[in-house]
């Protein structure tokens, strides 16, 4: 059991790539994304109306996968690639069996059951906490960008967005509940308000 459950903390090692694209310098670890998750549940769950214990559960294993997979970035060419995200799916699933598999099994199901209840949007708490998932993105976003965390004029990866603009351009078709796309309203208004954006000229998706 102690062995399945060291094999879990790989997550905390697996930095998340998209930053790692943008030039991030020091960028979070997924672990570190899922705790944000988490948080972010933790504070609208009763304005959503949904289940917050059950949304932190989900929110806590929902890239567990990664531990294995690693991060894989979702970027505006392949977002809607119905190849790419059934091969992400089928990785993650065998990611999962393989991390789950040291466990006994009551853990084991539970996990799995918050795992599926994340990936097939099945319930007001799969969808509330894929909506946080995004969420946590941006505010993250927010705060590199604010803190100018990164190389400003090397834009080798994103050439067709400056800045961190990409992330909330992947962000916003997928956001489904009300509070997820009031508080992506908000988040985008601070962060075309901070100097470097604005200086840029604002930011569009």
């Amino acid at each position: 059991m102690i062995e399945g459950i060291a094999s879990l903390y790989r997550l905390k090692e697996q930095p998340r790539q998209g930053w790692l694209l943008r030039g991030v310098a020091g960028p979070e670890s997924v672990a570190d994304h899922s705790w944000g998750t988490a948080l972010l549940c933790t504070v609208y769950a009763e304005q959503a109306g949904v289940d917050r214990s059950r949304a932190v559960e989900i929110a806590l294993v929902h890239d567990l996968a990664e531990a294995i997979t690693g991060d894989v970035p979702t970027r505006v060419a392949t977002m809607n690639d119905d190849r790419v995200v059934a091969e992400k799916r089928r990785s993650e699933l065998g990611a999962m069996t393989t991390l789950t598999g040291e466990l006994d099994r009551a853990t084991r199901l539970h996990i799995t059951a918050l795992w599926h209840e994340y990936e097939e949007r099945a319930t007001a708490e799969g969808l509330f906490v894929r909506d946080m998932n995004l969420i946590d993105m941006l505010l993250q976003a927010y705060v590199y960008e604010a803190d100018r965390r990164y190389d400003q004029d090397d834009s080798s990866h994103f050439d067709d967005y400056a800045g961190m603009d990409e992330f909330f351009a992947t962000s916003v078709a997928r956001l489904s509940t009300p509070i997820g796309r009031t508080l992506y309203d908000e988040i985008a208004r601070v962060y075309a308000a901070l100097p470097t954006v604005a200086a840029r000229g604002g930011f569009c998706v």
